[in-house]
């Protein structure tokens, strides 16, 4: 009978008919009911008696199966075997027992705590055997990640981890890759811990088993971004990691395809690894096309100027295949490797060529759409080879080949003699071609006759034009259309600045991962996310798919800018303050009626208050880290545009653009009738200019006496502003007369905490009486012209942030993307100010942004935001949507971070801003970025009329 135990135990785990649970099996048809004086009857019994068999094989299998029965109302009568089992003296009994806790936990989280389980669990890591504890710290990361406390079970110090990486060497592969994870999830406290775990790590690539390889890779690539990246041991271990993930590619293809997978995202991080290893990605003629498409992928991320003939001899060959997808892809990378490697563009221009000339018509078409890129990267350096393009015309059948033929033909078109030709051969069948080929059709002809007007007026006019706005049912061709047709009837040299301006160079890489989604990924190596290359909560759902993992800052270099204990900024010998506390608010009204308005007080050169000093090293200039995504450069060249104090030329003319930016300042409203004031009128509002904030005023007697003898004073307020000068208004004032004047303000005045905190309550003096009232100050006018963060400050910074500092909010049903703008463009009351024919009625606000000339809008609202002393750090668009990175700086020593994303055509906004502190500042950001978007985002036109 003791010999059958076994077997029945493993029966029921593992040969369970379908529709029946092992709980059936176990308990009968009374799985629900279990009173105690039924222990001894039911088959539930059998598995709490097999607990005190004396076989330990009987003992582990008995709390095994008994951990399957997933019926909540019998888990009270597992918790005093489950703890004997935790206790046992054999191991095999005691790593079972750990995965059963991970079991019940599932069942009955509250149980599980109650009972104290967890803590056995932990001291089961101290275990002397390294396969409960590997079994042990499976369990508890399994609890942890269900655990919706957020705090981890692991208690990672210097001794935990000693135990974990002792138990390493002895364990079994998976409870190593067990043990490996857990280790990915702790941060070294020093260089020099760093660095003896990873030595003790190092020889698991060795292993034969290719998760524990990858596991070990994603430990080391971790615990590299710690060390200093120019130290000998990260050059050594650059060098070991090469040989291991090579070996994984003679695997089969399966387990090639997932070891490529994370090799891409490998080398995106750390190019160095495998910068010598480019032939073993080299295609063979039996691997599956998906290997082959990886292979091919990591070629071109590999590639440099020192084996770019070697990979230009292999996508040549490639080119000749007999698999359609794959030749295409290696046409295309032929093309990526012309943008990427500057030196080898003549070499690549030369392969697509050759290429071309096989007139095999797949091949043709690729190697036109991956032209028209170098042409975009190269201009004005290769169209000696448009003569060959055109002599393929007639071939082209694709939609994205022809679209790219055409733009070739309209952007050079003064050097195609027969460019009009060609272009109306695409008219016959206009109707019939694809929308992407119909609009750059359209451009193209609009192009080919602002260089070449004579000979193609009646092309345009007659022909294309009509064919866009009175034949065409599509909306973005027909809008399209008449922007183009008023400009051209309207003003043609404000046409030619617009459509043949000059157009950005495009990016060498433009599929790289961004980098804060790479750092992610790479934080999950060796799992699905990785092969997916999207985090996880983009395809799981449920416990620990929120769980955002990301790599930890370089510990002992400039990379670490904000000590999470302190506000010392290493290596630099600044201390960033925190802002002052503001105190409670009192009686704000007895405080003012205490003030001596009859002199107020001057303060000549305010000294800010707070003073915190920044590194301006840019430690983000190699590349590294390129901060969330974008190119990171500010100036000339990079993605962000440059602010200039002048705007000349036609294309500032027609877009209005102010000759002098300046910040936005908002209309003056009423802050003292004159029924209040006995004939006293006050409006005015709030205003920064040349780095000093201004209280401009506008002061009307209505009395029937002149006013003589102003004074201000101003009552303690959340941010310290005081006069630093006297009011200067005409004296007398006479009846029925206005006068404009401003008051330069400091902010070295009293604090005071105000409800809202952007409250001001004011005094103000004449010869008539003492009048009071309180006015609202706008945020806008806080931030200082020193609030442009630099670029490695602001990524350290934005790290080193808690998460649960960052606060989202979204503002919903602002127009300000495509609605406001355009309302303001002039272009667009050239368009609509007439109507050649009546059934011309589409929205053309609702396909604005589908065009050319207005893709400045995001521009536009970073320059607009600049202006306003919001710095826009970097800028990326994710699948359509801008995100714009920025920092400001209050004048109180505040610094704001913010996110925020803008959808075209979308009218909610997201802004997540980022806290240090955590008392005061949140009430802060949000006032500051609500008033600062509804305000001179939206209700400001972006674009000057």
């Amino acid at each position: 009978v003791k010999d059958l135990k076994p077997v029945t135990h493993s029966y029921l785990l593992n040969r369970t008919p379908p529709g029946i649970c092992s709980s059936h099996l176990l308990l009968g048809p009374c799985c629900c009911l279990l009173p105690p004086n039924l222990n001894s009857i039911t088959p539930f019994s059998c598995g709490l008696q097999d607990c005190e068999d004396p076989n330990p094989l009987i003992r582990a299998l008995a709390v095994r199966t008994m951990g399957c029965i997933r019926v909540d109302k019998i888990t009270e009568y597992l918790c005093e075997p489950l703890r004997k089992c935790l206790k046992d003296e054999d191991p095999y009994v005691r790593k079972t027992a750990a995965v059963c806790v991970a079991k019940l936990y599932d069942i009955n989280a509250q149980l599980v705590e109650d009972q104290g389980f967890l803590d056995q669990l932990k001291d089961l890591l101290s275990d002397s055997n390294p396969m409960v504890v590997a079994n042990a710290v499976a369990a508890l990361s399994e609890i942890n990640e269900a655990s919706t406390s957020g705090s981890p079970l692991i208690e990672m110090n210097a001794q935990t981890i000693n135990k974990l990486l002792t138990a390493l060497n002895e364990c079994t592969e998976w409870g190593q890759v067990f043990i490996l994870d857990s280790l990915a999830n702790y941060t070294p406290k020093d260089d020099r811990e760093a660095q003896s775990i990873c030595e003790r790590i190092t020889p698991r690539l060795a292993h034969a088993n290719a998760a524990v390889v990858l596991s070990a890779v994603k430990v080391l690539m971790k615990f590299m971004e710690i060390l200093p990246s120019d130290s000998d041991f990260v050059s050594t271990l650059t060098k070991k990691l090469a040989p291991p993930l090579v070996t994984l590619l003679s695997s089969e293809p399966e387990v090639q395809y997932v070891a490529l997978r994370n090799i891409n995202l490998i080398v995106q991080k750390r190019p160095d690894i495998l910068k010598h290893e480019m032939k073993v990605f080299f295609v063979k003629y039996n691997d599956p096309i998906y290997v082959k498409l990886e292979k091919l992928d990591i070629m071109i991320r590999l590639a440099s100027q020192s084996n770019i003939a070697q990979v230009l001899s292999e996508l040549k060959e490639y080119a000749t295949e007999v698999d359609v997808d794959f030749v295409r892809k290696a046409v295309r990378a032929i093309g990526r490797c012309a943008i990427k490697v500057e030196q080898s563009a003549e070499r690549c221009v030369s392969t697509l060529l050759d290429l071309i000339q096989t007139k095999v018509n797949y091949v043709v078409q690729e190697a036109i759409v991956v032209i028209k890129d170098i042409f975009r990267k190269y201009p004005n350096k290769y169209e000696s080879i448009i003569s060959t393009l055109c002599e393929n015309l007639d071939t082209l059948d694709e939609p994205e080949a022809r679209a790219s033929m055409i733009w070739i033909i309209g952007e050079y078109a003064e050097r195609i003699d027969n460019a009009d030709e060609l272009l109306e051969s695409f008219l016959e069948g206009f109707h019939d071609e694809n929308t992407q080929v119909q609009l750059q059709l359209l451009t193209a002809i609009v192009k080919l006759f602002l260089k070449r007007p004579t000979d193609t007026q009646e092309l345009v006019q007659q022909y294309v034009l009509s064919l866009a706005t009175q034949d065409s049912d599509n909306p973005d061709l027909r809008d399209r259309g008449f922007i183009y047709w008023r400009l051209l009837s309207t003003d043609p040299a404000a046409a030619k600045e617009v459509v043949l301006a000059e157009k950005p160079l495009i990016s060498e890489e433009t599929d790289l991962l961004e980098p804060t989604l790479l750092d992610e990924l790479i934080c999950h190596i060796s799992s699905l996310a990785s092969v997916y290359h999207k985090p996880p909560n983009a395809f799981v759902e449920g416990r620990g798919a929120g769980v955002r993992k990301m790599l930890p800052a370089r510990i002992g270099s400039q990379e670490t800018v904000l000590d999470q204990s302190s506000n010392a900024i290493p290596g630099t010998g600044a201390v960033l303050e925190p802002p002052a506390v503001i105190p409670s608010q009192d009686s704000l009204i007895g405080d003012l009626l205490s003030m001596d308005i009859g002199a107020p007080s001057v303060l000549a050169n305010p000294a800010n208050m707070f003073n915190p000093t920044l590194p301006s090293v840019d430690l983000l200039g190699t590349g590294l880290d390129s901060l969330l995504g974008g190119d990171m450069t500010t100036g000339s060249g990079g993605d962000l545009p440059v602010i200039s104090q002048s705007t000349t030329g036609l294309l500032g003319d027609i877009f209005g653009f102010s000759a002098t930016p300046s910040s936005y300042t908002s209309p003056k409203i009423c802050w003292l009738s004159a029924d209040k004031g006995k004939g006293l009128d006050i409006s005015g509002t709030f205003s920064r200019r040349n780095g000093q904030i201004q209280m401009d005023f506008t002061f009307t007697n209505k009395a029937m006496q002149p006013m003589v003898g102003f004074a201000l004073q101003l009552n303690k307020n959340s941010f310290g502003l005081t006069p630093s000068g006297p009011l200067q208004v005409m004296t007398p004032l006479p009846p029925n007369m206005s006068h404009e004047c401003s008051l330069p303000l400091a902010t070295s005045g009293a604090i005071q905490r105000m409800e809202p905190l952007n409250n001001l309550q004011v005094a103000i003096k004449n010869n008539i009486d003492v009048f009071y009232f309180a006015c609202v100050v706008p945020m806008n006018v806080y931030f200082t012209e020193e609030g442009q963060m630099d670029k490695r400050v602001f990524l350290a910074t934005w790290k080193d942030i808690p998460a649960q500092n960052e606060v989202q909010f979204t503002l919903s049903n602002l127009q300000c993307n495509a609605v406001s703008v355009a309302h303001s463009v002039k272009i667009f009351f050239l368009v609509t100010r007439e109507r050649r024919s009546p059934d011309n009625t589409t929205s053309l606000v609702q396909q604005l942004f589908h065009i050319k000339v207005l893709i400045f809008v995001t521009d536009a609202v970073v320059q607009k935001m600049q202006q306003n002393n919001v710095f826009t750090i970097a800028k990326r668009n994710v699948e359509g949507q801008d995100m714009l990175y920025q920092s400001l700086k209050l004048t109180n020593g505040i610094w704001v971070l913010n996110e925020l994303k803008i959808q075209p055509g979308n009218p909610n906004i997201t802004v997540s801003v980022l806290k240090r502190y955590t008392h005061l500042e949140l009430r802060i950001n949000q006032i500051c970025y609500v008033h600062l978007l509804l305000l001179f985002i939206c209700k400001s036109p972006i674009i000057h009329t």
